[in-house]
């Protein structure tokens, strides 16, 4: 059985490990060493998770199995992507990272359940995330969820850059 709650300060080590481990098991073999772990220490150090979850811009969602993170959701309410909202109240989905066995199981179809209650509930009008260009199971789960390509945009990581599509869904 999978349990769903919020994230709280003490749940930074695990965010950080899982944040770490899912990123380095589904991208880790496309980058350098050097480049790799450049951008692990500025995304997953426990110091970066720490102040992400002491941001009030920021909400994560946990799922857990036996007590074990098996899954975590993070959504912004501030844009770091480029993106020209048009007026429009815009929610980010940052994260949804799982552990690679979990995939399939729904842990993720439920995070992203949440994400999209909290940005209605929210009162926002649109949400957008950035999807590697070459993920195309991330992103035909997004699409199954009402994404659309709405434009391109990179991710860098360390001095790597990475050709990604914006996706954005309209709520209203």
């Amino acid at each position: 059985m999978i349990d769903y709650r919020p994230a709280a300060l003490n749940d930074a080590p695990a965010l950080a490990e899982l944040g770490h481990a899912s990123f380095v098991d589904a991208f880790g073999h496309l980058y350098s060493t050097e480049n790799l772990n450049m951008f692990l220490e500025q995304a997953y150090s426990l110091s970066t998770v720490e102040a992400e979850l002491a941001n009030s811009a920021r909400l994560f969602r946990i799922a857990e199995r036996d007590g074990l993170m098996v899954g975590y959701c993070k959504i912004g309410f501030d844009i770091t992507l480029e993106h020209d909202g048009k007026g429009r109240r815009v929610m980010e989905l940052k994260q949804l990272y799982m552990r690679g066995n979990e995939t399939g199981s729904g842990i993720g179809a439920a995070l992203m359940t949440w994400a999209l209650g909290e940005a209605r509930a929210r009162g926002f009008d649109d949400v957008i995330l950035s999807v590697w260009s070459e993920n195309y199971g991330a992103q035909r789960f997004y699409a199954r969820h009402g994404f659309e390509k709405i434009g391109d945009t990179i991710f860098m990581v360390g001095n790597h850059r990475d050709e990604e599509h914006l996706m954005g869904l309209r709520l209203r």
